[in-house]
């Protein structure tokens, strides 16, 4: 009888234990002694997991994250790609080459992008979004 008790008590502990440790101390250790920088919202997104399932273990994820400081980016690294190098990736008419944009992704953040899936949605930008890389709207 003692058995299935110690078993169920094992599982409680280890599912709670799993819950309180932070996701960016996990996933990046390296990160840990940052003070301050831009939040990485993959972590913060995984952290914020841990409030939907139980509100003390989401909120110690995020005090031991920002306590740490595995919650930030690496020093002089972000997920934005400056406008003047995505300015290849635009064509004469104002239109977006997808694989060279998918290129220029890939070399500046290391990940891969699937612009050429059928789901991706496409907005058209303004004339002044144009300007500002110094295009000429065209019709």
């Amino acid at each position: 009888m003692r058995a299935p008790f110690r078993l169920i008590g094992g599982v409680l502990v280890a599912a709670l234990l799993t819950q309180v440790t932070a996701c960016g101390s996990i996933f990046y250790p390296d990160r840990r002694g940052q003070i301050d920088g831009k939040i990485d919202p993959a972590i913060a997104a995984l952290d914020a997991v841990g409030l939907l399932f139980y509100i003390i273990p989401g909120l110690i994820a995020f005090a031991v994250d920002f306590a740490t400081g595995a919650i930030y980016f690496e020093p002089g690294r972000t997920a934005q790609v400056a406008p003047e190098k995505l300015k290849d990736a635009i064509g004469a008419d104002g239109k977006v080459d997808n694989h060279k944009l998918q290129t220029i992704l890939e070399s500046e953040l290391g990940r891969s992008f699937p612009l050429d899936d059928p789901r991706l949605i496409q907005h058209k930008g303004s004339a002044q979004q144009l300007a500002m890389f110094g295009l000429q709207p065209a019709a």
